[in-house]
């Protein structure tokens, strides 16, 4: 029996999503994208955007946008390469969050526009998905661990090269449970808390 094909829907939206979901930040505990690549994404100019949008500002509540700070564009620009030239932009980016970024699409209410907005959702709610997924795979793993140590208490015959193949196992699962570690050059915001330490520096070498 051969295999059918996916739809051209389905295609594109495979082949949309690493690029959009590359393009969600964390900023403020939020999942958002910033004006730039969303008016990419909808094909106009960044300043159409967002003036669609402040002339539709009541559809745009705070939790749909907000305007990042001048100390949150420095810390995207430097943590997100194809965002550079916000550096230079006289103005502060907006950053719309998914319900925000729908609003946008329909605000614009162009095909391009109407049809993008559908795949940035679907971007936002894949990342939500993989996120819930870990979390509920840790949670039943530790539960089962919490068992198994339980039932190895309580009985003689676990020896003790069991109880460590157990141990390693669980710390295998573990680690399948853990999001991977992220680039050298991450891309998207990474709060300052959330960074890894610099590796402390080498003494010069005495000179001779």
């Amino acid at each position: 029996m051969e295999s059918r094909k996916p739809e051209p829907q389905a295609r594109a939206t495979a082949l949309l999503l690493p690029r959009i979901e590359s393009r969600i930040l964390l900023i403020r505990g939020h999942k958002v994208i910033v004006d730039a690549d969303l008016a990419l994404l909808f094909g106009v100019p960044t300043k159409r955007l967002n003036e669609q949008v402040k002339r539709n500002a009541e559809r745009f509540p705070v939790d749909f946008m907000f305007t990042l700070t001048a100390e949150e564009k420095a810390e995207v620009v430097a943590n997100c390469d194809h965002l550079v030239a916000l550096k230079y932009a006289r103005t502060l980016p907006n950053a719309f969050t998914e319900h925000g970024a729908i609003q946008a699409a329909n605000v614009l209410n162009s095909p391009r526009a109407v049809e993008m907005g559908i795949h940035v959702v679907r971007a936002f709610v894949h990342l939500k998905q993989a996120v819930a997924s870990h979390g509920e795979l840790a949670r039943r793993l530790a539960e089962l661990e919490s068992r198994t140590t339980e039932l190895a208490t309580s009985h003689d015959d676990f020896g003790r090269e069991t109880r460590a193949q157990l141990k390693l196992l669980f710390d295998a699962l573990r680690a399948l449970t853990m999001p991977p570690d992220p680039p050298k050059r991450p891309i998207g915001f990474v709060p300052p808390e959330e960074r890894p330490a610099p590796p402390p520096k080498k003494p010069p070498a005495p000179q001779r």
